[in-house]
């Protein structure tokens, strides 16, 4: 009894040593004969914007809308439109040389840029969300309660018939948008977006950033340079999604923007 015992342990020893023992290496990874895959290199990278001039006193103060006009009370003694911001040379991205301006946007339409606080806009009747917000010269959101407004707003002729706030999260989606040309507008491109009704940014909600099919996940609420874009055509949607990656079951939701860049003939 006690030789087969004997051979008994040997027998396990060898098969032990033929298999590899426990499959601890010397780091004490375990090992897996399954080959790891690595995850595919990105072909863009999302880096956040540098700060920005940040003007804690800008406002909308009000809004009104009649015969297709508006005309927006915007309030504040560091922030004016149609002036340029101060370190708008130093972001290295698009920027209007008519200045700062309103973005106004409507339902999940490109936003319309104006540079004074009264303007013509014709708006289709019926029920829509709107979304007004405060800009610097080079297109970044002011992102404080005062400097934005956001109603739905229900339209007849021209003018609002009825306006109130909106409990839905809503995404709307602000840059890029046109065409960029020429090296200091295309190799740094900014993506910036703006969410109401969104509680818990970065925790309960995310933003995932598909750009040219290739997803990015955003958790924190601030624009973003775009490197690594190719000329031509470029394609980025924006949607709201919850902890687990989940689309947000609300309005306008998600939101997509076809851009162009193109080289400038005289670099």
């Amino acid at each position: 009894m006690r030789t087969l015992s004997l051979l008994f342990v040997l027998a396990l020893f060898f098969t032990s040593c033929q298999s590899g023992g426990d499959a601890t290496g010397t780091d004490g990874a375990t090992a897996d004969s399954t080959a790891v895959e690595e995850a595919p290199a990105m072909k863009y990278t999302l880096t956040p914007f540098s700060p920005s001039e940040s003007y804690p006193d800008a406002a909308i103060e009000g809004v009104t809308y009649a015969d297709g006009k508006f005309n927006f009370m915007v309030g504040g003694e560091t922030y004016k439109l149609g002036v340029q911001t101060p370190d708008a040379d130093a972001k290295m991205c698009a920027n209007s040389a008519k200045g700062q301006h309103i973005h106004l946007i409507i339902d999940d339409q490109p936003y319309a840029a104006k540079y004074e606080a009264a303007f013509d806009y014709e708006i289709e009747d019926g029920d829509h969300y709107m979304l007004a917000f405060l800009s610097r010269s080079y297109h970044e959101s002011i992102k404080t309660n005062a400097a934005h407004v956001a109603k739905k707003v229900t339209v007849k002729d021209n003018g609002f018939m009825a306006d109130e706030d909106f409990e839905e999260p809503i995404l709307f989606y602000s840059r890029p948008k046109g065409t960029y040309t020429g090296k200091a507008q295309t190799e740094k491109v900014m993506l910036d977006f703006y969410p109401v009704n969104v509680p818990g940014f970065g925790t309960d909600h995310m933003v995932k950033a598909t750009i040219n099919g290739e997803d990015h996940m955003i958790d924190t609420w601030q624009p973003y340079y775009v490197e690594g874009l190719p000329m031509g055509e470029n394609t980025i949607t924006l949607t709201l999604v919850d902890a687990e990656g989940n689309k947000v079951d609300t309005p306008l939701n998600p939101v997509t923007r076809t851009f162009t860049l193109q080289e400038d003939p005289a670099e």
